[in-house]
């Protein structure tokens, strides 16, 4: 059932006469939810929590029945015609089990539709798995295949049998020949070994009748069996052409739109993509569903903002009623293409937020450094900024040999970084690490207070594929990754803990503070896994090692500035 198009637009139930208007779009990948934006998600957090049109499990209410899935939701500030300012509101996959409910837009593209050719061209797939399935376990093709097992089992026992009986015999024969041609005389001696020659012809004749038997039994039950294969064989490579032509149908027919009116098809945007197929659920999130409405409707996008609602998942990081990105893997590509022409905010991973921060040296002698690595400075260039800690270092130290860098911290963590002159001091420390030799304490500031006052922290991870650089705990797949921790201070609802890794998996401390089945407190600060703020409030303040040339154990600290 469709949703009436005037059900979408949501006038804001609030006076928003105050509200300046943005500048420039959201960049959907990186941002602070703007004030009007903000607006829209609380007016839809208030109808998510009233409403009672459908039942959905979120995990935030004691006792509901029903599977626990949160769900991210979104809101898109648009503009009519009239030029009045309203929202819309969309959710990601399904919800309640419905592609369709009121106040929300439509999918871009419905499989679900009732009368539409997915339906029906699933139905025709359906039906030839059905015959498929029918004559798998038709009772004669069962019958026939029990047939040939037992039949081939058989044979290849009297086969093995007889074979051995022709080894023995022609043992024996060999025996009694050597004792004839010691007794018997010439003319007994040849009538005898005629003899010998009769027995091993006929026991070879014997063996070969009963291989010739077996196989022409075996032989018309296959026959049998293969009047049932061919048909199967043949609806299978039928099955194959017509799902893939549905499938190449969908990616035709699944397209999406810009403000400039220009339709792509979901095939064309990954086509020249690293994947070239689409990932599953991609242009299911609710920014492609938002964004397809407004440019079907005339309607101006102004400003939009996702938000996750309900119990996190068990892999990935989400806390309820906070704001998130929209995801890479799945809707960077797609993005791409439907906000072609639309003037957004910078993107701030195309520029260093680290100009004018300077790197500070705790420690220098002829083999090596320790420095200070201020907030947001990468340790290593990245994809589109160059300015990093090994820039700065290739800069200063131009006749180093080796790589520089020992080991990195995440770009917006601060504090001491190990820096080698040489290959040979690059070499030693690396293997320190490696064999986890060298130790660490990072300070972090919680959201939130932890009750316990130490523990051990032992959750693998791995990288969210369809959403770098965050990473997921993953049993199947993930690292081995585990932290030690113990409380420093509790205030104003936040708690000052010290950090010990015992392993170096990238955020592994963001990760491991955030999960519900770590600490559950992101890190203040953390604009990934828990509420961007002026920093990321984790500062590596203590790091010990054995220098490499004086073979003394060496422990430097630097306090952190929060």
């Amino acid at each position: 059932m469709g949703i009436n198009m005037n059900d979408c637009f949501i006038p804001f139930q609030a006076n928003i006469g105050g509200y300046a208007l943005p500048e420039r779009f959201t960049f959907p990948f990186h941002y602070t939810a703007h004030p009007l934006s903000a607006l829209a998600a609380q007016e839809l957090q208030h109808h998510l929590e009233t409403q009672t049109e459908w039942e959905h499990n979120f995990g935030i209410i004691d006792g509901q029945d029903g599977l626990v899935v949160g769900k991210m939701f979104g809101v898109l500030v648009v503009q009519n015609q009239q030029n009045e300012l309203g929202y819309l509101a969309a959710f990601s996959g399904k919800l309640a089990g419905q592609n369709h409910h009121s106040k929300f837009v439509s999918p871009v593209f419905d499989i679900l539709e009732k009368d539409g050719f997915f339906r029906k061209g699933e139905a025709v797939v359906t039906k030839i798995n059905t015959r498929i399935e029918t004559l798998e376990q038709h009772p004669d093709l069962i019958e026939c295949l029990a047939l040939l097992r037992s039949e081939t089992a058989l044979a290849d026992h009297q086969l093995a049998e007889e074979k051995q009986n022709v080894k023995s015999t022609k043992q024996d024969r060999k025996i009694r020949r050597a004792q004839a041609e010691t007794t018997l005389k010439s003319d007994e001696l040849e009538a005898f070994l005629q003899v010998l020659v009769q027995e091993s012809l006929e026991s070879q004749y014997k063996f070969k009748d009963l291989t010739k038997y077996w196989k022409h039994r075996i032989t018309q039950t296959q026959s049998q069996i293969e009047v049932f294969m061919v048909e199967i064989a043949a609806l299978k490579e039928e099955r194959k052409t017509k799902s893939a032509t549905l499938q190449k149908k969908i990616m035709d027919h699944y397209y999406f739109l810009n403000q400039r009116g220009d339709k792509k098809s979901i095939g064309d945007i990954f086509d020249h993509t690293a994947d070239v197929k689409p990932p599953a659920g991609a242009g299911d999130c609710a920014a492609p569903k938002l964004l397809q409405y407004a440019f079907l409707n005339q309607l101006k996008p102004v400003t939009m903002a996702e938000f996750w609602w309900g119990e996190s998942p068990k892999a990935e990081i989400r806390k309820h009623g906070h704001f998130y990105p929209a995801c890479r893997g799945k809707c960077e590509p797609i993005l791409k293409h439907m906000l072609g022409g639309i003037e957004m905010d910078d993107n701030p991973m195309l520029s260093s937020a680290a100009l004018g921060l300077l790197i500070k040296t705790v420690y220098e002698d002829d083999h090596l450094l320790v420095i200070y690595k201020p907030a947001e400075l990468l340790s290593v260039p990245g994809r589109n900024v160059e300015d990093s800690v090994y820039y700065r270092m290739k800069q200063q130290f131009p006749e180093a040999t080796g790589p520089l860098i020992v080991h990195r911290l995440d770009m917006s963590t601060s504090g001491l970084m190990l820096i080698a002159k040489t290959k040979e001091v690059h070499k030693n420390l690396q293997s320190q690490f490696i064999n986890r030799h060298v130790k660490k304490r990072y300070l972090a500031l919680l959201d939130g207070i932890v009750t316990t006052d130490k523990g051990v922290i032992d959750l693998p991870l791995r990288v969210d594929l369809d959403d770098r650089p965050r990473q997921l705990v993953c049993y199947e797949h993930g690292k081995k990754a585990i932290t030690e921790w113990v409380v420093v201070a509790r205030e104003n609802q936040q708690t000052r803990i010290h950090f010990y890794p015992i392993t170096g998996r990238t955020h592994q401390l963001r990760v491991h503070a955030a999960h519900p089945l770590g600490l559950n407190m992101p890190i203040v600060g953390d604009d990934l896994y828990g509420v961007k703020a002026d920093r990321l409030h984790l500062h590596a303040e203590m790091i010990e090692f054995i220098h490499p040339d004086t073979k003394k154990v060496m422990q430097v600290e630097l306090a952190a500035t929060f």
